[in-house]
């Protein structure tokens, strides 16, 4: 069995490679390197250049080594056809993402950020109750990590809706499905969660039009993003929160990372910036995912994980 691998060098992948040889010891690994056309069995790359999968039919199946696969995407007619394409489902990240929505949701639902303030300017003024029932949290993607997400918000009982393309049963969450639901989620919510997979059917789907449409309370609405930059119109965003509509955001993704020194996120308090670390990979888990798909393919069995190329997810 041939393992042909590609990540960037000085990339996180890179330390975790060799792992693969104790996980399947019977395994020929190589990184792949310009003008490298030898045969392989599979390929495990992250961000490839397009020359190195390019006309590989030969592959049993190309495993990206990460959740998001937007990037791999974009080389197109370069992804040999017919070849699987195999994401991470997990790998470690749907715990550390949970944990991190969940933080930003009880910061604000707590107004941390005014009892912060006001120990700075040593002040001691407790603020009135809130009340959970009108803190609705509004997962946008319902897949492994949006799932996760949701049943750790139900411990805390917040009010869920999640929005997905087909229907989901998921414990204390109202599921509207759909694009003709679209608009209905937003108003029955008033933190807006994204964990959708970046598509040109998603990309700038947290705009003006549909941050309008959440819920606003007394203080305006919420925003967390985990999923990837394309997804939010960084200008509409910065406008609402200056406007007040949107109370506070918390990004941990970018259209453009790292985010700039002179990025005007950067001067906006409200804004709570982290530099996408929601959710790394975690080695073990990844390895031990990867080589027993690997191990099932051999085996001429069906695996999870596979991409549709025309969704983009």
């Amino acid at each position: 069995m041939k393992l042909l691998c590609y990540v960037p060098p000085g990339s996180d992948f890179e330390t975790w490679i060799a792992d693969f040889g104790k996980a399947l010891p019977q395994a020929d690994i190589r990184f792949w390197q310009e003008g490298d056309n030898a045969p392989a069995d599979y390929a495990l790359v992250w961000r490839p250049p397009a020359a190195m999968l390019q006309g590989r039919q030969d592959l049993k199946a190309i495993f990206n080594l990460g959740a998001g696969v937007d990037a791999i995407l974009k080389l197109g007619d370069a992804l040999p056809a017919g070849v699987p394409l195999v994401r991470i489902e997990d790998g470690g990240m749907a715990i550390q993402m949970a944990s991190y929505v969940t933080h930003a949701v009880l910061g604000y639902f707590g107004r941390y950020d005014i009892y912060r303030q006001q120990a700075a300017r040593r002040e001691w003024q407790p603020l009135p109750e809130p009340d959970k029932r009108a803190f609705s949290v509004g997962i946008l993607g319902l897949g492994v990590l949006g799932s996760r997400i949701a049943a750790a918000l139900h411990h805390f009982e917040f009010p869920l809706n999640g929005w997905s393309r087909t229907p989901k049963d998921l414990p204390g969450v109202r599921n509207f499905v759909g694009d003709d639901a679209l608009d209905d989620f937003l108003r029955a919510s008033r933190v807006l969660v994204c964990i959708l997979p970046l598509t040109d059917a998603t990309r700038g789907i947290v705009n003006r039009e549909n941050l309008q449409k959440l819920q606003k309370g007394e203080e305006g609405a919420y925003l967390i993003n985990v999923a990837r930059g394309g997804h939010v119109v960084e200008a509409d965003l910065l406008a609402l929160i200056q406007e007040g509509q949107v109370a506070a955001a918390t990004l941990d993704v970018f259209e453009q990372e790292p985010l700039a020194p002179d990025h005007p996120f950067w001067q906006e308090p409200r804004i709570s910036i982290t530099p996408h670390i929601s959710a790394i990979t975690v080695d073990a888990d990844s390895v031990r995912q990867i080589s027993d798909k690997i191990r099932q393919l051999e085996q001429g069995k069906v695996v999870s994980g596979i991409i549709d190329r025309g969704n983009g997810y």
